[in-house]
């Protein structure tokens, strides 16, 4: 129950909430995402969906109801996992077996990005599509490890030289937003638990009215987070 209460307040953050500190953040991320299940997966004739990393799920309640499946793939501690990673980061899946690959903050965790996308490459089917989300700027947060931060151009590289084509790439939380995030998170922890979210609710409206007055080009280059779909070449 606890788990599924944390995956809806994920979706739909309160500015009050536990996830106050995330409030905005977490609101474009959930936007972006849904666009891109508006432009890319609503009437795609693919409809198998691998969660590479699923965690406890959180995104399932909005790409569940447009695919038939929606498998998860975790390392075998995560009970929530259908299909188990291994260590090494080979999924029990065969060749061309999924239309979509879903990777949520995810990336950044890898210790071989390369492989997690050529391995993510291998089981998409053809013209199959990669939906990724990581960080351009964030604070550490291993879970359990936390190794990289990529620039816009870094990302679609690596993306690239997995054999992938980039088809969809935006950001969420421009330079002067994420600088305030930063400062934000910088002095969250410093504070008592229970002064934290009047910290957050105080910054939180500073970040949403920089972020409005950045333009989607600023976002595309550098951004707190980046969102891509990739088509499997």
């Amino acid at each position: 129950m606890e788990s599924r209460e944390a995956g809806v307040e994920r979706l739909y953050p309160k500015i009050w909430g536990r996830m106050s500190a995330r409030y905005y953040y977490l609101i474009q991320l959930r936007k972006q995402l849904e666009r891109v299940i508006e432009l890319f997966v609503k009437n795609s004739p693919h409809q198998l969906l691998a969660d590479y990393g699923c965690g406890n799920k959180p995104y399932e309640p909005l790409f569940g109801p447009f695919v038939e499946q929606y498998i998860g793939l975790d390392l075998a501690l995560n009970t929530k996992a259908d299909v188990v990673v291994d260590p090494k980061g080979i999924i029990d899946m065969p060749d061309e077996s999924v239309g979509f690959v879903l990777s949520t903050q995810v990336l950044e965790h890898v210790e071989d990005p390369k492989s997690y996308l050529k391995e993510a490459c291998r089981i998409l089917q053809k013209d199959g599509k990669l939906i990724l989300s990581t960080h351009g700027y964030w604070m550490f947060h291993p879970d359990p490890t936390d190794f990289w931060r990529w620039t816009s151009t870094g990302l679609q590289k690596i993306v690239k030289e997995a054999g992938f084509e980039i088809v969809y790439f935006e950001g969420i939380l421009a330079r002067s937003s994420m600088g305030l995030q930063l400062f934000q998170d910088g002095l969250l922890f410093k504070f008592p638990k229970a002064i934290r979210p009047l910290w957050s609710m105080l910054l939180q409206p500073f970040i949403i009215f920089f972020d409005k007055i950045a333009g989607n080009k600023s976002r595309r280059e550098d951004a707190c987070t980046f969102i891509l779909v990739a088509k499997k070449l």
